[in-house]
């Protein structure tokens, strides 16, 4: 069995007082984590079983035996069946009980839920909503993390606290300068920068314009150091959490597309309401797979994600001491306008939501 069973982050599990948009899809895996292997995932406050079925597709059962209440992820595989550890019950893939070790009969009400599964770009993406919903035209588009067929390196991290406010600081990229100093930071340039807020239907965009500033470190090797470039950094943001990067730099009043650019997939998915699952993914500027260089951006990312980024949203999280968020008044910067934005359209989709059903 592959991930923990029973740790301090899922004893936290959701509340009843956690409020999801429902009628969408989270990501629940990147395509090459889930196997044969029974995968156990915490996700919106359930308790997850994610393997792959002899087809090639992936299974998303509830994780947990109806009779008392065992982690399937436990038992063991029989093909695409699951048998439960405790008293031996064998589920489908479907979620249905298909033996009873004690009866030829199968037992009333003997069923687990089974989650509506796409798997897009690398990704494997949950459906939480009605079924009939479930409809893979909604999953956001991250097609060009894939380009020219090459996969991006990718990684997931733990986080201690609502997914809301990883959202918060990735809408807000002007936190760079000052959290990123041992990764990203730069010469200051994202202050001589001009900041957009653009929506598109339910698609929010935080984008960022620096004209005429010193090449930016992922143009090394193509561009000499101190060149004069336009840069650019542009977020599209998906509910409930998903997020496009488009890191762009090119010879200053030339096209964007003649430029040098990176795309890279931040994702997030509540866990419960206080932990969230991080899933990042970053292009490699259109070169091909190199395990030295791969090694180093990897590293990169985890330094600017894990010892940066993770430490500064975890203990402003902690340092609310359980107020609500907009209760606790925060101050407006102006350039905060991405997060409070998603807050607020997030908001908005679940209420609509809770008032039609």
């Amino acid at each position: 069995m592959t991930g923990s069973l029973a740790s301090p982050r899922e004893h936290s599990a959701a509340s009843p007082r956690a409020a999801y948009l429902r009628n969408c899809w989270y990501m629940a895996a990147w395509s090459g984590e889930v196997g044969e292997e029974l995968l156990r995932r915490r996700l919106l406050g359930e308790a997850i079983l994610l393997y792959r079925a002899a087809d090639g597709s992936v299974v998303a059962l509830t994780d947990r035996c109806p009779h008392r209440f065992a982690p399937l992820s436990l038992g063991t595989r029989e093909g695409d069946a699951v048998r439960c550890t405790y008293h031996g019950l064998a589920f489908d893939r479907a979620g249905q009980c298909i033996h009873n070790p004690f009866s030829d009969r199968l037992p009333k009400g003997a069923t687990v839920r089974s989650w509506p599964i796409a798997e897009r770009d690398g990704i494997v993406w949950l459906w939480a909503g009605e079924v009939d919903a479930a409809d893979p035209v909604l999953i956001p588009d991250f097609g060009v993390i894939n380009a020219g067929g090459i996969a991006p390196i990718t990684g997931v991290m733990p986080m201690k606290a609502p997914y809301e406010f990883a959202t918060d600081n990735l809408m807000d990229l002007s936190h760079i300068e000052f959290v990123h100093r041992g990764s990203f930071a730069g010469a200051g340039v994202i202050f001589a920068g001009e900041h957009e807020i653009r929506q598109d239907g339910e698609t929010l965009h935080s984008n960022w314009w620096m004209p005429n500033v010193p090449a930016p470190g992922h143009t090394y090797g193509v561009y000499a150091r101190g060149m004069p470039t336009d840069h650019w950094l542009d977020m599209r943001w998906n509910a409930p959490a998903s997020m496009l990067l488009e890191i762009g730099a090119a010879p200053v009043g030339a096209e964007r597309r003649t430029g040098v650019i990176l795309h890279q997939a931040h994702i997030i998915t509540p866990e419960s309401d206080g932990t969230c699952h991080y899933f990042w993914a970053t292009t490699r500027g259109g070169g091909p797979a190199d395990p030295e260089r791969d090694a180093g951006t990897r590293a990169l990312m985890e330094q600017a994600f894990s010892a940066e980024d993770k430490p500064i949203i975890e203990a402003s999280y902690a340092n609310l001491d359980g107020r609500d968020f907009w209760e606790a008044g925060p101050v407006a910067l102006g350039i905060d306008s991405g997060g409070t934005r998603a807050r607020r359209l997030l908001q908005g989709l679940i209420r609509r939501e809770r008032e039609v059903a």
